[in-house]
């Protein structure tokens, strides 16, 4: 067989060789040790949750090193492409703060970044390996190809192309000829010379040293309409893009053999691979992989639902470093940037999605935020995911700042939410469109018994006493209505009184909040300021 013949006849068109491609995408000027990588996802539908953990490790090892993290969509399937998912896909990871050195939005010297894009560059590196007797042109019908894999699975052998099965393998150039002249399509197949009774061993960043086995499938290379299967299209763009690091999933392992050898086909350089563990969930005792379908998948609705983005990427890193924690302990105020992560950190066995954990993580994220952090983030959630709520907020943003700011700061904030949607049933009280009352006292306390406390707490209430003078008169309306001053001594003597101090404190904060609990009375009260305490005690009486 004349091999370059074989070329010139399926690919007439190719002028470029592979070496102008190589001098255009020569190899990067970065510091030693400088890793680049990639997210590279098909526009084929939202974006996954999981789809944190590869971007996360691909951000973090190219920061730290000095290198480079690009984005590029893998869009050679159109029939399963779903429109506007490649904008999602950008504005997702923009949500959470996640940008790329290049990308469709950023270009670079190394695009294009889309490989639909890319087909010239995709068919000159098909056209050199047919001209070195590497691949070759199969014409087998769709129906040869089910007949071939209903016999391989009645005579229980592997499905595929390979072997005895590879009848196109050895064609003649004139055979070509003539079956291109009758309109013959075609797809071309790279010729493997893989044995299934090798083993070859692997070292993985993440698992380590394994063992698989060779690839002896002629797999696809360019389908039918001429654009590359996505095998072909990676290898020949993660070379020219001088990828050094890929991360993806432990799905991609039974792939690992077909992309050696097509790497080794080309002469490129394999890249260092890392197949992170697939992230599971909980279903009654069993773990599964946590899949699109699934509920909390889809990596925006997490955005909808009222989680900081910033608390997401915690839990994620969390996930994916068993010692970003105690980091994280050791350095609150720190800039999850600056937190070294480590490949030797990540476990080669599957995470769990936990929310719980995440609910958690989100609260002590919000706890360290400040005041106007908190409110800013706050108000621009509410702007698009609750209007009737941001305009609550922004009424008079120095009063929902005094509301915002109720224990916050200090070694002990409060964690009071882990979501946006939570802050609202806190702290809806304070305004008059979501304030009513809601608990009732606990304990077994009369009617008349609650008036007089709230009526003579109204006769000596001033909104410009201390904190200190402000709870003296509690106890004064307590011991004058029958209730015991301090709870040590009503503790000794039970008996003697309707109740302790603390249970007056409760009829007020129930009067001004219409809740058992609440953040601290003073402070409340304080803030809503005496107009609006003595309406709320007043109106307490009326419903009581």
């Amino acid at each position: 067989m004349d091999y370059i013949a074989l070329a010139e006849l399926l690919f007439p068109n190719v002028n470029k060789t592979t070496e102008y491609y190589e001098d255009m995408y020569p190899e990067r000027v970065l510091p030693e040790g400088a890793k680049v990588t990639r997210f590279a996802p098909s526009p084929t539908g939202f974006v996954h949750f999981g789809g944190l953990f590869p971007v996360l490790v691909d951000v973090q090892l190219a920061r730290q090193s000095g290198g480079v993290c690009y984005l590029r969509i893998e869009d050679t399937d159109s029939k399963r492409e779903v429109k506007g998912a490649e904008l999602d896909i950008i504005n997702a990871f923009k949500a959470f703060g996640i940008s790329f050195d290049e990308s469709i939005v950023k270009s670079g010297a190394y695009g294009p970044y889309r490989q639909s894009e890319r087909k010239e560059i995709y068919h000159t590196f098909a056209k050199k390996l047919v001209a070195e007797g590497k691949a070759y042109p199969c014409f087998c019908s769709q129906k040869e190809m089910e007949d071939m894999r209903k016999l391989q699975k009645s005579q229980k052998e592997t499905t595929g192309y390979y072997g005895k099965y590879t009848k196109c393998r050895d064609l003649t150039l004139e055979q070509v000829k003539n079956k291109l002249d009758s309109g013959m399509s075609y797809v071309l197949r790279l010729k493997s010379f893989g044995n299934s009774n090798n083993k070859i061993k692997f070292t993985d960043l993440i698992k380590g040293t394994i063992e698989i086995t060779e690839n002896d499938i002629d797999h696809i290379l360019l389908k039918s309409d001429g654009m590359p299967d996505y095998h072909l299209a990676h290898a020949v763009d993660d070379h020219l893009m001088r990828t050094t690091h890929v991360v993806r999933g432990e799905e991609w392992l039974p792939s690992l053999p077909y992309h050696i050898q097509l790497f080794a086909a080309f002469g490129f350089k394999l890249p260092k691979y890392m197949h992170i563990a697939q992230l599971m969930r909980l279903d009654g005792t069993s773990k599964k992989k946590l899949s699109k379908r699934d509920k909390g998948a889809g990596l925006t609705s997490y955005i909808s639902d009222g989680y900081a983005p910033k608390a997401v990427i915690e839990y994620v890193l969390t996930l994916l470093n068993s010692n970003f924690e105690d980091w994280r302990r050791a350095n609150p105020d720190a800039d999850v940037r600056e937190f070294p992560f480590s490949i030797k950190k990540m476990s080669a066995s599957g995470a769990l999605f936990d929310l719980i954990k995440l609910n958690d993580v989100s609260k002590n994220v919000l706890s360290r935020m400040t005041t106007e952090q908190i409110y800013d983030r706050l108000t621009e959630w509410a702007k698009v995911y609750d209007k009737k709520f941001y305009g609550v907020l922004t009424r008079q943003p120095d009063f929902t700042l005094a509301i915002l700011s109720i224990g916050r700061g200090g070694p002990k904030a409060r964690k009071d939410f882990g979501r946006w949607d939570e802050v609202k049933p806190f702290i809806g009280f304070f305004f008059k469109e979501y304030f009513k009352v809601t608990d009732q006292p606990e304990g077994d306390f009369k009617k008349d018994d609650i008036k007089n406390a709230i009526t003579e707490y109204l006769s000596i209430y001033n909104p410009e006493d201390d904190k200190e003078t402000w709870f003296e008169k509690i106890k004064v309306v307590a011991e004058k209505t029958g209730f015991c001053p301090s709870t040590k001594d009503y503790k000794q003597n039970p008996e003697g009184w309707k109740g302790h101090v603390g249970d007056t404190s409760m009829f007020i904060r129930l009067a001004i909040t219409g809740r058992l609990n609440s953040p601290d009375l003073f402070t409340v009260m304080q803030i809503l300021g005496g107009d609006e305490c003595k309406k709320r005690l007043k109106n307490y009486l009326k419903n009581i």
